[in-house]
């Protein structure tokens, strides 16, 4: 058991070597574009959420008003 578990970090360490980790570049071009989706998405579900607002004031709104 005790040499499974060791074969086992063994394995995760010769894994952790063969990584091939991205440039500096890439890395900052990268992120930047996960950013920029982020705040693309936000502004979207900001819409979203106002107009739906909106939407249900507007409904719940003119149902309120009583009949004269």
């Amino acid at each position: 058991m005790i040499q499974k578990i060791r074969q086992f970090f063994a394995d995760v360490a010769l894994e952790g070597k063969r990584i091939n980790w991205p440039e500096r570049r890439e890395l900052v071009e990268s992120s930047l574009v996960v950013i920029v989706f982020i705040v693309i998405l936000a502004v979207v579900i900001l819409a979203c959420d106002t107009i739906l607002e909106a939407v249900l004031h507007f409904i719940l709104d003119s149902g309120a008003t009583p009949a004269a």
